[in-house]
Protein backbone atom coordinates (compact mmCIF):
# COMPACT_ATOMS: atom_id res chain seq x y z
CA UNK A 1 0.00 0.00 0.00
CA UNK A 2 2.81 2.39 1.17
CA UNK A 3 4.60 1.48 -2.57
CA UNK A 4 1.63 2.30 -4.55
CA UNK A 5 1.09 5.79 -3.06
CA UNK A 6 4.86 6.40 -3.60
CA UNK A 7 3.83 5.47 -7.46
CA UNK A 8 0.71 7.97 -7.43
CA UNK A 9 2.83 10.86 -5.82
CA UNK A 10 5.65 10.63 -7.89
CA UNK A 11 3.43 10.70 -11.40
CA UNK A 12 1.44 13.60 -9.66
CA UNK A 13 4.40 15.95 -9.31
CA UNK A 14 5.74 15.28 -12.63
CA UNK A 15 2.13 16.18 -15.13
CA UNK A 16 1.84 18.65 -12.42
CA UNK A 17 5.45 20.29 -13.27
CA UNK A 18 4.85 19.96 -17.44
CA UNK A 19 1.46 21.34 -17.14
CA UNK A 20 1.77 24.28 -15.39
CA UNK A 21 5.80 25.27 -15.80
CA UNK A 22 5.89 28.12 -18.51
CA UNK A 23 8.84 30.40 -18.07
CA UNK A 24 7.68 33.72 -19.80
CA UNK A 25 10.73 37.07 -19.52
CA UNK A 26 10.06 41.04 -19.51
CA UNK A 27 12.69 43.71 -19.30
CA UNK A 28 10.92 46.35 -18.07
CA UNK A 29 13.39 49.57 -18.74
CA UNK A 30 14.99 51.89 -16.19
CA UNK A 31 13.95 55.42 -15.99
CA UNK A 32 15.71 56.45 -12.89
CA UNK A 33 19.20 55.00 -12.09
CA UNK A 34 17.37 54.21 -8.09
CA UNK A 35 15.02 51.43 -9.66
CA UNK A 36 17.35 47.93 -10.77
CA UNK A 37 15.97 45.68 -13.28
CA UNK A 38 13.94 43.03 -12.38
CA UNK A 39 13.11 39.54 -13.97
CA UNK A 40 9.07 39.15 -13.16
CA UNK A 41 7.83 35.37 -13.70
CA UNK A 42 4.50 34.64 -14.28
CA UNK A 43 2.80 31.86 -13.90
CA UNK A 44 -0.91 31.44 -14.87
CA UNK A 45 -3.49 28.69 -16.42
CA UNK A 46 -5.59 30.86 -18.29
CA UNK A 47 -6.20 34.63 -19.82
CA UNK A 48 -9.56 35.78 -20.02
CA UNK A 49 -10.98 38.17 -22.77
CA UNK A 50 -13.65 40.37 -22.90
CA UNK A 51 -15.36 38.26 -25.89
CA UNK A 52 -15.27 35.52 -23.36
CA UNK A 53 -17.71 37.10 -21.09
CA UNK A 54 -21.17 36.05 -20.67
CA UNK A 55 -24.22 37.53 -19.01
CA UNK A 56 -25.48 36.83 -15.46
CA UNK A 57 -28.78 35.24 -15.75
CA UNK A 58 -29.11 34.44 -12.02
CA UNK A 59 -29.63 37.08 -8.94
CA UNK A 60 -27.17 37.42 -6.43
CA UNK A 61 -27.63 35.84 -3.33
CA UNK A 62 -27.48 37.81 -0.59
CA UNK A 63 -26.62 36.15 3.26
CA UNK A 64 -27.32 38.11 6.05
CA UNK A 65 -25.88 38.30 9.22
CA UNK A 66 -26.88 36.08 12.10
CA UNK A 67 -27.26 39.22 14.23
CA UNK A 68 -29.71 40.74 11.38
CA UNK A 69 -32.35 37.64 10.90
CA UNK A 70 -35.58 38.08 12.13
CA UNK A 71 -36.24 35.79 15.64
CA UNK A 72 -39.73 33.90 16.40
CA UNK A 73 -41.49 35.58 18.83
CA UNK A 74 -42.31 33.25 21.77
CA UNK A 75 -44.42 33.59 24.22
CA UNK A 76 -46.03 31.97 27.40
CA UNK A 77 -49.50 32.86 28.97
CA UNK A 78 -49.65 32.69 32.88
CA UNK A 79 -52.76 31.17 34.12
CA UNK A 80 -52.56 32.89 37.51
CA UNK A 81 -55.55 34.87 38.91
CA UNK A 82 -55.89 38.46 38.56
CA UNK A 83 -57.51 40.41 41.36
CA UNK A 84 -60.10 43.01 39.24
CA UNK A 85 -62.37 45.71 40.51
CA UNK A 86 -64.51 46.09 37.50
CA UNK A 87 -67.98 44.49 38.06
CA UNK A 88 -70.72 44.47 35.61
CA UNK A 89 -73.95 46.04 35.42
CA UNK A 90 -76.92 45.78 33.94
CA UNK A 91 -77.86 48.05 30.99
CA UNK A 92 -74.54 49.63 30.55
CA UNK A 93 -73.85 47.60 27.41
CA UNK A 94 -74.48 49.70 24.60
CA UNK A 95 -74.56 48.28 20.31
CA UNK A 96 -75.80 48.86 17.29
CA UNK A 97 -79.79 50.24 17.27
CA UNK A 98 -81.21 47.83 13.88
CA UNK A 99 -84.96 48.90 15.54
CA UNK A 100 -87.47 45.76 15.32
CA UNK A 101 -87.94 44.24 12.07
CA UNK A 102 -91.48 45.28 10.23
CA UNK A 103 -93.83 42.37 9.39
CA UNK A 104 -95.37 43.00 6.14
CA UNK A 105 -98.73 41.96 5.52
CA UNK A 106 -100.35 41.46 2.62
CA UNK A 107 -103.66 43.23 3.34
CA UNK A 108 -104.89 46.47 5.32
CA UNK A 109 -108.45 48.11 5.67
CA UNK A 110 -108.56 51.76 7.20
CA UNK A 111 -111.70 53.51 8.68
CA UNK A 112 -111.56 57.07 9.69
CA UNK A 113 -113.91 60.08 9.94
CA UNK A 114 -113.50 64.08 10.94
CA UNK A 115 -115.16 66.98 11.30
CA UNK A 116 -117.11 68.38 7.99
CA UNK A 117 -118.45 65.21 8.36
CA UNK A 118 -115.55 63.80 6.38
CA UNK A 119 -115.95 59.48 6.53
CA UNK A 120 -112.59 57.68 5.24
CA UNK A 121 -112.26 54.16 3.98
CA UNK A 122 -109.44 52.63 2.16
CA UNK A 123 -108.63 48.62 1.92
CA UNK A 124 -106.15 46.88 -0.38
CA UNK A 125 -106.40 42.89 -0.87
CA UNK A 126 -103.93 41.11 -2.50
CA UNK A 127 -102.84 36.89 -2.68
CA UNK A 128 -100.52 35.32 -4.28
CA UNK A 129 -100.49 31.34 -5.87
CA UNK A 130 -97.65 29.11 -6.18
CA UNK A 131 -97.44 29.33 -9.92
CA UNK A 132 -95.86 33.04 -9.76
CA UNK A 133 -99.23 34.88 -10.30
CA UNK A 134 -100.85 37.61 -8.26
CA UNK A 135 -104.20 39.79 -8.38
CA UNK A 136 -105.65 42.11 -5.78
CA UNK A 137 -108.12 45.17 -5.39
CA UNK A 138 -107.33 48.50 -3.59
CA UNK A 139 -110.53 50.91 -3.40
CA UNK A 140 -110.52 54.53 -1.97
CA UNK A 141 -113.17 56.63 -0.59
CA UNK A 142 -112.98 60.11 0.49
CA UNK A 143 -115.87 62.29 1.06
CA UNK A 144 -117.07 65.85 3.25
CA UNK A 145 -120.96 66.47 3.83
CA UNK A 146 -120.29 69.66 5.40
CA UNK A 147 -120.18 73.15 3.81
CA UNK A 148 -117.67 75.48 3.98
CA UNK A 149 -117.73 78.68 5.72
CA UNK A 150 -119.51 81.67 4.50
CA UNK A 151 -120.18 79.96 1.24
CA UNK A 152 -123.76 80.21 -0.29
CA UNK A 153 -123.80 77.50 -2.74
CA UNK A 154 -123.01 73.49 -1.67
CA UNK A 155 -119.03 72.89 -1.17
CA UNK A 156 -119.29 69.60 -0.60
CA UNK A 157 -116.94 67.07 -2.28
CA UNK A 158 -116.63 63.38 -2.97
CA UNK A 159 -113.74 61.27 -4.51
CA UNK A 160 -113.82 57.26 -5.30
CA UNK A 161 -111.04 55.38 -6.70
CA UNK A 162 -110.72 51.93 -7.11
CA UNK A 163 -107.90 49.61 -9.19
CA UNK A 164 -108.43 45.72 -9.77
CA UNK A 165 -104.79 43.86 -11.35
CA UNK A 166 -103.68 40.36 -12.25
CA UNK A 167 -99.97 39.74 -12.51
CA UNK A 168 -98.11 36.61 -14.34
CA UNK A 169 -94.90 35.38 -14.05
CA UNK A 170 -93.89 33.39 -17.34
CA UNK A 171 -90.58 31.77 -18.29
CA UNK A 172 -89.25 34.45 -20.43
CA UNK A 173 -91.37 37.86 -20.15
CA UNK A 174 -93.81 39.17 -16.89
CA UNK A 175 -96.90 40.18 -17.85
CA UNK A 176 -100.21 42.20 -15.62
CA UNK A 177 -103.48 44.08 -16.41
CA UNK A 178 -105.06 46.06 -14.32
CA UNK A 179 -108.69 47.89 -14.68
CA UNK A 180 -109.01 51.74 -12.89
CA UNK A 181 -112.02 53.81 -12.23
CA UNK A 182 -112.49 57.16 -10.64
CA UNK A 183 -116.09 58.83 -9.64
CA UNK A 184 -114.59 62.40 -8.36
CA UNK A 185 -118.38 64.82 -7.50
CA UNK A 186 -117.30 68.66 -6.43
CA UNK A 187 -119.44 71.90 -6.46
CA UNK A 188 -118.99 75.23 -8.42
CA UNK A 189 -119.22 76.94 -5.30
CA UNK A 190 -116.85 79.91 -6.14
CA UNK A 191 -119.21 82.47 -6.50
CA UNK A 192 -117.79 85.98 -7.58
CA UNK A 193 -119.19 89.12 -5.44
CA UNK A 194 -122.25 90.04 -7.73
CA UNK A 195 -124.83 90.98 -5.06
CA UNK A 196 -126.69 87.23 -5.94
CA UNK A 197 -130.26 87.76 -4.93
CA UNK A 198 -131.09 84.69 -3.31
CA UNK A 199 -133.30 83.08 -6.00
CA UNK A 200 -131.18 83.62 -7.97
CA UNK A 201 -128.81 81.26 -6.25
CA UNK A 202 -131.66 78.69 -5.67
CA UNK A 203 -131.97 78.34 -9.46
CA UNK A 204 -128.13 77.83 -9.72
CA UNK A 205 -127.46 73.58 -9.88
CA UNK A 206 -123.82 73.70 -9.10
CA UNK A 207 -123.02 70.24 -8.88
CA UNK A 208 -120.21 68.45 -11.43
CA UNK A 209 -119.22 64.96 -11.44
CA UNK A 210 -116.06 63.27 -13.37
CA UNK A 211 -116.11 59.26 -14.57
CA UNK A 212 -113.18 57.43 -15.36
CA UNK A 213 -112.31 54.23 -16.62
CA UNK A 214 -109.24 53.09 -17.78
CA UNK A 215 -107.74 49.57 -19.15
CA UNK A 216 -103.66 48.42 -18.86
CA UNK A 217 -101.75 45.72 -19.98
CA UNK A 218 -98.04 45.81 -19.92
CA UNK A 219 -95.31 42.90 -20.62
CA UNK A 220 -92.21 42.68 -19.44
CA UNK A 221 -89.43 40.46 -21.11
CA UNK A 222 -86.67 39.06 -19.83
CA UNK A 223 -83.93 39.06 -22.24
CA UNK A 224 -84.78 40.29 -25.39
CA UNK A 225 -84.67 43.33 -27.70
CA UNK A 226 -87.76 44.94 -26.37
CA UNK A 227 -87.39 45.24 -22.56
CA UNK A 228 -91.24 46.32 -22.07
CA UNK A 229 -94.49 47.25 -23.82
CA UNK A 230 -97.66 48.25 -22.32
CA UNK A 231 -100.85 49.52 -23.62
CA UNK A 232 -103.77 51.77 -22.17
CA UNK A 233 -107.17 52.51 -22.96
CA UNK A 234 -108.81 55.82 -21.07
CA UNK A 235 -112.08 56.88 -21.17
CA UNK A 236 -113.53 60.28 -18.86
CA UNK A 237 -116.91 61.85 -18.99
CA UNK A 238 -118.71 64.36 -17.31
CA UNK A 239 -122.45 64.75 -16.51
CA UNK A 240 -122.70 67.37 -19.18
CA UNK A 241 -121.77 64.84 -21.82
CA UNK A 242 -118.46 65.90 -22.43
CA UNK A 243 -116.64 62.58 -23.50
CA UNK A 244 -112.60 61.57 -24.01
CA UNK A 245 -110.86 59.06 -25.83
CA UNK A 246 -107.03 58.31 -24.72
CA UNK A 247 -105.18 55.48 -26.51
CA UNK A 248 -101.31 54.90 -25.30
CA UNK A 249 -98.92 52.49 -26.76
CA UNK A 250 -95.56 52.97 -25.73
CA UNK A 251 -92.53 50.24 -26.16
CA UNK A 252 -89.09 50.02 -24.89
CA UNK A 253 -86.03 48.44 -27.11
CA UNK A 254 -82.80 48.22 -26.54
CA UNK A 255 -80.39 47.58 -29.42
CA UNK A 256 -77.12 46.24 -29.44
CA UNK A 257 -74.69 48.84 -31.69
CA UNK A 258 -71.06 47.11 -30.38
CA UNK A 259 -70.69 45.60 -34.20
CA UNK A 260 -69.94 48.92 -35.27
CA UNK A 261 -67.77 49.13 -32.21
CA UNK A 262 -66.95 46.68 -29.73
CA UNK A 263 -66.67 48.72 -26.63
CA UNK A 264 -70.08 50.07 -27.44
CA UNK A 265 -73.21 50.19 -24.91
CA UNK A 266 -76.61 49.27 -26.37
CA UNK A 267 -78.62 52.20 -27.83
CA UNK A 268 -82.28 52.27 -26.08
CA UNK A 269 -85.59 53.54 -27.96
CA UNK A 270 -88.77 54.49 -26.98
CA UNK A 271 -91.17 54.85 -29.29
CA UNK A 272 -95.07 56.17 -28.65
CA UNK A 273 -97.87 56.26 -30.41
CA UNK A 274 -101.26 58.11 -29.13
CA UNK A 275 -104.39 59.07 -30.11
CA UNK A 276 -106.64 61.65 -28.40
CA UNK A 277 -110.28 62.02 -29.50
CA UNK A 278 -113.02 64.27 -27.10
CA UNK A 279 -115.59 66.35 -27.48
CA UNK A 280 -117.79 69.21 -25.18
CA UNK A 281 -121.62 69.98 -25.79
CA UNK A 282 -121.27 73.67 -26.01
CA UNK A 283 -118.25 76.57 -25.88
CA UNK A 284 -119.03 79.28 -22.72
CA UNK A 285 -119.61 81.79 -25.45
CA UNK A 286 -122.71 79.95 -27.45
CA UNK A 287 -124.01 77.01 -27.89
CA UNK A 288 -121.69 75.44 -30.22
CA UNK A 289 -119.65 71.87 -29.66
CA UNK A 290 -116.22 71.66 -29.09
CA UNK A 291 -114.57 68.49 -31.10
CA UNK A 292 -110.43 67.92 -31.19
CA UNK A 293 -108.93 64.86 -32.63
CA UNK A 294 -104.69 64.65 -32.04
CA UNK A 295 -102.81 61.54 -33.38
CA UNK A 296 -99.52 61.91 -32.04
CA UNK A 297 -96.06 59.54 -33.29
CA UNK A 298 -92.79 59.77 -30.85
CA UNK A 299 -89.55 58.04 -31.24
CA UNK A 300 -86.93 58.90 -28.29
CA UNK A 301 -83.43 57.46 -28.86
CA UNK A 302 -80.70 57.61 -26.22
CA UNK A 303 -77.04 56.61 -26.29
CA UNK A 304 -75.78 56.20 -22.51
CA UNK A 305 -71.75 56.13 -21.76
CA UNK A 306 -69.08 57.15 -19.11
CA UNK A 307 -66.27 59.30 -20.88
CA UNK A 308 -63.12 61.08 -18.83
CA UNK A 309 -65.23 60.92 -15.79
CA UNK A 310 -68.68 62.08 -17.63
CA UNK A 311 -71.45 60.43 -17.32
CA UNK A 312 -73.59 61.18 -20.43
CA UNK A 313 -77.19 60.74 -21.90
CA UNK A 314 -77.30 61.46 -25.89
CA UNK A 315 -80.59 61.45 -27.17
CA UNK A 316 -83.30 63.43 -29.10
CA UNK A 317 -87.08 63.57 -29.33
CA UNK A 318 -88.70 63.07 -32.74
CA UNK A 319 -92.61 63.80 -32.94
CA UNK A 320 -94.78 64.16 -35.70
CA UNK A 321 -98.55 65.40 -34.61
CA UNK A 322 -101.14 65.42 -36.83
CA UNK A 323 -104.49 67.86 -34.96
CA UNK A 324 -107.09 66.66 -37.32
CA UNK A 325 -109.82 69.02 -36.37
CA UNK A 326 -107.75 71.96 -36.77
CA UNK A 327 -105.78 70.83 -40.22
CA UNK A 328 -102.41 71.70 -37.97
CA UNK A 329 -99.59 69.03 -38.53
CA UNK A 330 -96.28 69.17 -37.07
CA UNK A 331 -92.96 67.40 -37.06
CA UNK A 332 -90.67 68.70 -34.66
CA UNK A 333 -87.39 67.45 -33.10
CA UNK A 334 -86.30 67.96 -29.57
CA UNK A 335 -83.21 67.93 -27.74
CA UNK A 336 -82.87 65.60 -25.04
CA UNK A 337 -79.40 65.47 -23.25
CA UNK A 338 -78.15 65.00 -19.56
CA UNK A 339 -74.56 65.39 -18.33
CA UNK A 340 -73.28 64.61 -14.81
CA UNK A 341 -70.11 64.97 -13.20
CA UNK A 342 -68.58 63.74 -9.94
CA UNK A 343 -66.05 66.86 -8.33
CA UNK A 344 -65.54 65.73 -5.13
CA UNK A 345 -66.83 61.50 -4.64
CA UNK A 346 -69.98 61.73 -2.83
CA UNK A 347 -69.51 65.42 -1.75
CA UNK A 348 -69.69 67.31 -4.53
CA UNK A 349 -72.07 66.63 -7.94
CA UNK A 350 -72.48 69.28 -11.21
CA UNK A 351 -75.08 68.06 -13.85
CA UNK A 352 -76.76 70.09 -16.90
CA UNK A 353 -78.43 69.30 -19.61
CA UNK A 354 -80.89 70.45 -22.11
CA UNK A 355 -84.46 68.54 -23.20
CA UNK A 356 -87.85 69.44 -24.82
CA UNK A 357 -91.04 67.81 -25.51
CA UNK A 358 -94.38 67.65 -26.86
CA UNK A 359 -97.36 67.52 -24.42
CA UNK A 360 -100.95 66.41 -24.89
CA UNK A 361 -103.02 68.33 -22.74
CA UNK A 362 -106.34 65.84 -21.53
CA UNK A 363 -109.51 66.83 -19.98
CA UNK A 364 -108.86 64.53 -17.35
CA UNK A 365 -105.36 66.26 -16.52
CA UNK A 366 -106.88 69.59 -16.16
CA UNK A 367 -109.47 68.46 -14.00
CA UNK A 368 -106.90 67.13 -11.63
CA UNK A 369 -105.16 70.42 -11.68
CA UNK A 370 -108.20 72.14 -10.82
CA UNK A 371 -111.46 70.82 -10.77
CA UNK A 372 -113.59 73.54 -10.91
CA UNK A 373 -113.06 73.88 -14.40
CA UNK A 374 -116.05 74.50 -17.11
CA UNK A 375 -116.31 72.02 -19.81
CA UNK A 376 -115.98 74.42 -22.74
CA UNK A 377 -112.27 74.32 -23.81
CA UNK A 378 -110.37 74.55 -26.63
CA UNK A 379 -108.06 71.39 -26.45
CA UNK A 380 -104.14 71.74 -27.85
CA UNK A 381 -100.95 70.42 -27.27
CA UNK A 382 -97.95 72.07 -25.50
CA UNK A 383 -94.91 72.45 -26.98
CA UNK A 384 -91.91 72.49 -24.58
CA UNK A 385 -89.77 73.61 -27.27
CA UNK A 386 -86.21 73.75 -24.88
CA UNK A 387 -85.63 73.43 -21.12
CA UNK A 388 -81.80 74.16 -20.81
CA UNK A 389 -80.59 73.47 -16.69
CA UNK A 390 -77.38 73.01 -14.35
CA UNK A 391 -77.27 72.27 -10.62
CA UNK A 392 -74.96 71.03 -8.21
CA UNK A 393 -75.86 67.91 -5.74
CA UNK A 394 -74.12 66.08 -2.82
CA UNK A 395 -73.60 66.34 0.89
CA UNK A 396 -72.42 69.12 3.62
CA UNK A 397 -71.84 66.29 6.02
CA UNK A 398 -72.90 62.31 6.50
CA UNK A 399 -76.31 63.84 7.07
CA UNK A 400 -77.17 66.84 5.15
CA UNK A 401 -77.72 66.31 1.86
CA UNK A 402 -77.96 69.31 -0.89
CA UNK A 403 -79.72 70.31 -4.47
CA UNK A 404 -79.25 73.84 -6.25
CA UNK A 405 -80.84 74.19 -10.10
CA UNK A 406 -81.39 77.05 -12.42
CA UNK A 407 -83.20 76.39 -15.63
CA UNK A 408 -84.19 78.23 -18.62
CA UNK A 409 -87.91 76.20 -20.40
CA UNK A 410 -89.77 77.80 -23.35
CA UNK A 411 -92.69 76.59 -23.94
CA UNK A 412 -95.45 77.10 -26.83
CA UNK A 413 -99.27 77.01 -25.90
CA UNK A 414 -98.66 76.23 -22.13
CA UNK A 415 -102.06 75.96 -20.65
CA UNK A 416 -103.69 78.73 -17.82
CA UNK A 417 -106.67 78.76 -15.46
CA UNK A 418 -108.82 81.65 -15.59
CA UNK A 419 -112.03 83.02 -14.28
CA UNK A 420 -115.02 82.50 -16.40
CA UNK A 421 -116.95 86.13 -16.72
CA UNK A 422 -120.62 85.59 -14.98
CA UNK A 423 -123.18 85.41 -17.35
CA UNK A 424 -125.70 87.24 -14.69
CA UNK A 425 -125.60 90.07 -13.28
CA UNK A 426 -126.49 88.33 -10.24
CA UNK A 427 -130.68 88.99 -10.85
CA UNK A 428 -131.45 87.21 -14.03
CA UNK A 429 -130.61 83.28 -14.43
CA UNK A 430 -130.92 82.94 -18.28
CA UNK A 431 -128.77 83.96 -21.13
CA UNK A 432 -131.13 84.53 -24.46
CA UNK A 433 -133.93 82.93 -23.40
CA UNK A 434 -131.93 79.55 -22.55
CA UNK A 435 -131.32 78.64 -18.47
CA UNK A 436 -127.40 79.44 -17.43
CA UNK A 437 -125.79 76.13 -16.21
CA UNK A 438 -124.19 75.61 -12.90
CA UNK A 439 -120.71 77.13 -14.41
CA UNK A 440 -121.60 80.45 -16.11
CA UNK A 441 -121.84 82.19 -12.66
CA UNK A 442 -118.62 83.17 -13.05
CA UNK A 443 -118.00 80.46 -10.30
CA UNK A 444 -115.95 78.44 -13.23
CA UNK A 445 -112.71 78.65 -15.09
CA UNK A 446 -111.11 78.49 -18.62
CA UNK A 447 -107.86 77.56 -20.24
CA UNK A 448 -106.12 79.86 -21.95
CA UNK A 449 -103.09 79.55 -23.59
CA UNK A 450 -99.87 81.71 -24.31
CA UNK A 451 -96.60 81.43 -25.21
CA UNK A 452 -94.15 81.30 -22.13
CA UNK A 453 -90.34 81.64 -21.24
CA UNK A 454 -90.02 80.83 -17.70
CA UNK A 455 -86.42 81.23 -15.60
CA UNK A 456 -86.46 78.76 -12.32
CA UNK A 457 -84.26 78.93 -9.47
CA UNK A 458 -84.80 75.75 -7.23
CA UNK A 459 -83.28 74.24 -4.04
CA UNK A 460 -84.12 71.54 -1.97
CA UNK A 461 -82.00 70.15 1.75
CA UNK A 462 -82.59 67.41 3.61
CA UNK A 463 -81.37 66.57 7.23
CA UNK A 464 -81.28 63.46 8.96
CA UNK A 465 -81.16 65.15 12.78
CA UNK A 466 -81.34 61.19 14.13
CA UNK A 467 -82.09 58.16 13.15
CA UNK A 468 -85.49 58.61 14.22
CA UNK A 469 -86.19 62.51 12.84
CA UNK A 470 -85.44 64.02 9.67
CA UNK A 471 -86.23 67.38 8.49
CA UNK A 472 -86.56 68.40 4.18
CA UNK A 473 -87.13 72.01 2.97
CA UNK A 474 -87.56 73.28 -0.77
CA UNK A 475 -88.00 76.48 -1.98
CA UNK A 476 -88.89 77.37 -5.93
CA UNK A 477 -89.26 80.83 -7.84
CA UNK A 478 -90.26 80.98 -11.04
CA UNK A 479 -90.25 84.34 -13.46
CA UNK A 480 -92.56 84.38 -16.30
CA UNK A 481 -92.21 86.42 -19.78
CA UNK A 482 -95.89 85.82 -21.64
CA UNK A 483 -95.91 86.86 -24.64
CA UNK A 484 -100.47 87.73 -25.26
CA UNK A 485 -101.44 87.10 -21.61
CA UNK A 486 -100.58 90.33 -18.89
CA UNK A 487 -99.99 87.98 -15.93
CA UNK A 488 -99.39 83.98 -15.38
CA UNK A 489 -102.84 83.34 -13.90
CA UNK A 490 -103.04 81.90 -10.38
CA UNK A 491 -99.46 80.36 -10.51
CA UNK A 492 -97.52 81.75 -7.79
CA UNK A 493 -93.95 82.90 -8.63
CA UNK A 494 -92.66 81.70 -5.13
CA UNK A 495 -93.71 78.57 -3.33
CA UNK A 496 -91.99 76.61 0.16
CA UNK A 497 -92.60 73.33 1.54
CA UNK A 498 -90.89 72.49 4.84
CA UNK A 499 -91.42 68.47 5.66
CA UNK A 500 -90.62 67.49 9.43
CA UNK A 501 -90.56 63.21 9.73
CA UNK A 502 -90.47 61.45 13.39
CA UNK A 503 -90.45 57.72 13.79
CA UNK A 504 -90.24 54.73 16.48
CA UNK A 505 -91.15 51.34 16.90
CA UNK A 506 -94.86 52.53 17.91
CA UNK A 507 -94.97 56.54 17.24
CA UNK A 508 -95.30 57.94 13.86
CA UNK A 509 -95.62 61.76 12.48
CA UNK A 510 -94.80 63.95 9.69
CA UNK A 511 -95.53 67.70 9.35
CA UNK A 512 -95.27 69.49 6.71
CA UNK A 513 -95.84 73.08 5.68
CA UNK A 514 -96.73 75.01 2.56
CA UNK A 515 -96.77 78.67 1.57
CA UNK A 516 -97.46 79.86 -1.57
CA UNK A 517 -96.79 83.98 -2.47
CA UNK A 518 -99.43 85.72 -3.89
CA UNK A 519 -101.19 84.98 -7.46
CA UNK A 520 -103.64 86.67 -9.63
CA UNK A 521 -106.71 86.30 -11.53
CA UNK A 522 -109.12 88.54 -13.66
CA UNK A 523 -112.04 91.18 -12.67
CA UNK A 524 -114.53 91.86 -15.05
CA UNK A 525 -116.86 95.33 -15.62
CA UNK A 526 -120.07 93.84 -16.37
CA UNK A 527 -121.36 90.14 -17.34
CA UNK A 528 -120.61 88.22 -20.10
CA UNK A 529 -119.45 90.03 -22.98
CA UNK A 530 -117.79 92.66 -21.41
CA UNK A 531 -113.93 93.72 -21.03
CA UNK A 532 -111.82 93.24 -18.20
CA UNK A 533 -111.67 95.64 -15.09
CA UNK A 534 -107.66 94.73 -13.38
CA UNK A 535 -106.75 92.10 -11.59
CA UNK A 536 -108.31 90.18 -8.50
CA UNK A 537 -105.11 89.43 -5.96
CA UNK A 538 -105.18 86.19 -4.57
CA UNK A 539 -103.56 86.75 -0.99
CA UNK A 540 -100.73 84.67 0.22
CA UNK A 541 -101.41 81.86 2.42
CA UNK A 542 -99.15 79.08 4.55
CA UNK A 543 -100.60 75.70 5.50
CA UNK A 544 -99.89 73.57 8.48
CA UNK A 545 -100.22 70.02 8.10
CA UNK A 546 -99.33 66.97 10.57
CA UNK A 547 -100.15 63.53 10.54
CA UNK A 548 -99.43 60.92 13.00
CA UNK A 549 -100.37 57.11 14.53
CA UNK A 550 -99.48 54.52 17.13
CA UNK A 551 -99.13 51.59 16.27
CA UNK A 552 -100.57 49.14 19.11
CA UNK A 553 -99.03 45.86 17.41
CA UNK A 554 -98.54 44.43 14.05
CA UNK A 555 -101.93 44.36 13.04
CA UNK A 556 -103.62 47.27 14.91
CA UNK A 557 -102.69 50.80 14.72
CA UNK A 558 -104.33 54.28 15.23
CA UNK A 559 -103.72 57.50 12.93
CA UNK A 560 -104.76 61.07 13.68
CA UNK A 561 -104.83 63.91 10.54
CA UNK A 562 -104.46 67.89 11.28
CA UNK A 563 -104.66 70.16 8.01
CA UNK A 564 -104.57 73.33 7.98
CA UNK A 565 -104.05 73.90 11.91
CA UNK A 566 -103.89 77.71 11.71
CA UNK A 567 -107.48 77.57 10.37
CA UNK A 568 -106.48 80.27 7.17
CA UNK A 569 -109.37 81.27 5.39
CA UNK A 570 -107.34 81.56 2.48
CA UNK A 571 -108.05 80.28 -1.21
CA UNK A 572 -106.47 78.07 -3.83
CA UNK A 573 -108.02 79.26 -7.04
CA UNK A 574 -110.01 82.96 -7.43
CA UNK A 575 -113.10 83.16 -4.80
CA UNK A 576 -112.75 79.21 -3.97
CA UNK A 577 -111.96 79.56 -0.35
CA UNK A 578 -110.61 76.32 1.31
CA UNK A 579 -112.08 74.34 4.65
CA UNK A 580 -110.85 75.41 7.55
CA UNK A 581 -109.00 73.55 10.62
CA UNK A 582 -109.72 69.53 9.61
CA UNK A 583 -108.87 66.68 11.85
CA UNK A 584 -109.41 63.09 10.56
CA UNK A 585 -109.07 60.19 13.06
CA UNK A 586 -109.46 56.46 12.27
CA UNK A 587 -107.78 53.10 12.74
CA UNK A 588 -106.07 50.75 10.29
CA UNK A 589 -105.79 46.65 10.42
CA UNK A 590 -103.58 44.91 8.39
CA UNK A 591 -104.07 41.17 8.10
CA UNK A 592 -102.89 38.09 5.71
CA UNK A 593 -105.16 34.79 4.78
Amino acid sequence: MKKGFLIFLFFSVILNTFAQKKTTKKTLPVKIDTVKTEVVEVVTKYNPKIADASKIKKNPIIKLLDNSRKKKLTYSISSAPVASNFIPKSGTVKGIDVGVKERIYNNYIAAGFGNYTSPFVEFYINNSTRFESEFGIHTKYFASFEDIKNTTLDSDFSKFSTNIFYKKEERYFDWNVSLNSERNQYNWYGLPNNNFTQSTINSIDENQTYNYFNLTGEIDFSDFYINKSNVSISYFSDIFNSKEFLLNFDTYIDLPIDFIYSKLNNLSVITSLEFLKGEFNTNYANQNGLNYSIFTLKINPEYKTVISGFSLKLGAKIVSSFDTENSVNNFLVYPDVLIKKTIFKEYLNIYGGIFGGLKTNTYKDFTEDNPYISPTLFMTQTSEKYNIFVGLNGLISNDISFNISASINDEEDKPFFIRNNSKSDGINNTSNGVSLKGYEYGNSFNVVYDDVKTTTIFAELEYDFTKRITFSSNIKFDDFKLTNQTEAWNLPTLQTTFTGKYKTNKWYATTSIFYLNERKDLLYNTSFPSSTNGFQNIKAFVDINVNGGYHFNDNFSAFLKLNNILNNNYQRFANFNVQGFQALAGITYKFDF
